[in-house]
């Protein structure tokens, strides 16, 4: 990603990036120490500006998961943005050593995957916030924390602590995204309110209006100029 605004919305997951200016000393072309940074999972639109000349890279953790790279409550994170060093210390610092070595965003966003690796078999929480993703958040959350042998309150919480949303805003978010991705598509509205579980287009304009900040048209025509994250 080169430089340029990002709208970027919800869609109940976290972010790790890294970033590298490009600048001009005596006639050669020079790049900066790598900066990197934690976008927590959102609860309203953000804009990120990126000057020109400046490279990202970045990958973007499935719900629930992030907590297992981080190691640090998703709760903690939620609507910020912070240095990757702040919350992992020497790792982030070695990962940074790494990256500065990098020739190329692709190098980095490879270096980046090595580093969160698979991170070890799931647990039932983070289980059970994959089945929410699966369906697009279409299921019922009480059920939801019985197959992860919780009750509803415990699931609340440990759904925040993975996720930094609780499962029914997490639904909630799953089925927005849902719409986004039929939208972005072609789908007709009427067919994108059915399918991806609205009561009716009401509602789905209600969601655009809260996750995005306007209506679908007005949303989308920003998407057709390059805005949309």
């Amino acid at each position: 990603m080169v430089g340029g605004m990002r709208l970027v919305h919800r869609d109940g997951r976290a972010a790790a990036c890294a970033s590298r200016a490009a600048g001009w000393v005596h006639g050669h072309s020079v790049l900066s120490r790598i900066g990197l940074e934690v976008v927590g999972t959102m609860t309203r639109e953000q804009r990120f500006d990126i000057p020109a000349g400046e490279l990202r890279a970045g990958l973007r953790f499935r719900p629930g998961m992030a907590r297992r790279f981080l190691r640090v409550d998703a709760e903690e994170l939620r609507d910020r943005t912070v240095p990757l060093e702040s919350i992992s210390g020497a790792r982030a610092r070695e990962l940074r050593s790494r990256l500065d070595a990098a020739s190329s965003a692709a190098e980095c966003r490879c270096i980046l995957g090595e580093a969160v690796g698979d991170g070890g078999r799931p647990d039932a929480v983070q289980l059970a916030i994959e089945a929410m993703v699966q369906v697009h958040g279409e299921v019922d959350v009480d059920w939801v924390a019985d197959q992860a042998g919780m009750s509803a309150r415990q699931f609340r919480r440990r759904c925040r602590e993975e996720s930094g949303l609780g499962p029914k805003h997490l639904a909630r978010v799953l089925r927005f995204r849902r719409a986004c991705e039929m939208a972005a598509r072609g789908e007709s509205w009427l067919r994108v309110a059915a399918e991806a579980g609205y009561f009716d287009q009401a509602h789905l304009i209600r969601d655009f209006r809260e996750f995005a900040g306007g209506s679908p048209m007005s949303v989308f025509s920003k998407t057709s100029n390059g805005l949309h994250g």
